[in-house]
């Protein structure tokens, strides 16, 4: 059982690993060979000199994870792997991609006789030792290749992957997830900061979230973080207050608006993120101006 693995950053590095540890031979390939070097020790990996050597390397009707950022990079490997593979192969996208990307993907590639699955992956840098969420798109030949993999790699063989539909059905299923990520993100960060606004209360927010954490209804994995991070630094002073957004809640929040299905929260948790990167700052200052010119209310220099 072998299969080559594509993109060996903090996800792809520790899938290999995983996968290896579970009985699988990996043959890895990263542009980057100092992540390549970094994988030389581990037992059932092997690394390639490049995409035409992993497709060498490996044998019969051949597996390829990609784990990729999406866009650009997904599709230079896809378009570099279409003239070194070979009817019956299965091309795996385990990166982010816009779900309707891959649709485009999966009809292209079946036209060539290449079997294609998206794979939305949730688990992050944990993942190596719990193991990671898996939902799968694809026809059920291209899944039935995937599957003795899906079963490694997720926490155990029968829980924590699924094959939700046809192609497009598992990038679908994980843009909705990282939309519901953001809403309970956001939701616990406005909540510990009311906690943390109310002074003369003086509660100790690491103590209350690990209290939390014991049959409260909002205990989660995501709560669990949320404790570590309050217990190492309740004040967080030395924390930049800017949300980066990696673009599943941007498609996310299209996605309500293309079906006309509201989602407020995830729409506000977006705006939110979007907002701490500086890209409310000139409708503030043309409020503060407005202000000023019917009121006569000071306005704040820089």
């Amino acid at each position: 059982m072998e299969i080559g693995i594509v993109g060996l950053g903090r996800m792809g590095s520790n899938m290999a690993r995983r996968l290896a540890r579970g009985g699988a031979r990996v043959v890895a390939w990263d542009a980057d060979r100092a992540r390549c070097a970094d994988l030389a020790g581990e037992p059932g990996v092997e690394c390639a000199n490049g995409l035409a050597d992993l497709a060498v390397l490996l044998a019969g009707e051949r597996v390829i994870l990609l784990m990729l950022p999406a866009g650009e990079p997904t599709q230079g490997a896809i378009d570099q792997l279409l003239s070194l593979l070979s009817n019956s192969d299965t091309v795996v996208d385990g990166g982010n991609s816009y779900y309707k990307d891959s649709m485009s993907r999966a009809l292209e590639l079946s036209q060539r006789g290449l079997r294609f699955v998206d794979a939305g992956v949730s688990g992050g840098i944990h993942g190596l030792a719990n193991g990671y969420c898996l939902m799968l798109g694809g026809t059920p030949k291209a899944i039935e290749q995937f599957e003795p993999f899906a079963r490694i790699l997720a926490p155990g063989p029968e829980t924590g992957w699924l094959h939700c539909g046809p192609s497009g059905a598992g990038h679908f299923a994980k843009m909705i997830h990282n939309g519901i990520e953001y809403g309970m993100m956001q939701a616990f960060g406005e909540g510990f900061a009311l906690l943390a606004g109310r002074k003369e209360f003086d509660i100790d927010l690491g103590r209350l979230a690990e209290t939390w954490r014991h049959g409260s209804v909002v205990r989660s994995w995501l709560l669990d973080l949320t404790t570590e991070v309050l217990a190492e630094d309740e004040n967080l002073a030395a924390i930049a207050p800017v949300v980066a957004d990696s673009g599943e809640g941007r498609w996310t929040a299209l996605e309500s608006i293309e079906q006309g299905t509201p989602a407020p929260v995830i729409t506000m948790a977006l705006m939110s993120r979007f907002s701490s990167q500086g890209k409310s700052d000139f409708s503030r200052k043309l409020l503060a101006m407005m202000r000023a010119k019917f009121g006569g209310h000071a306005v704040k220099r820089v």
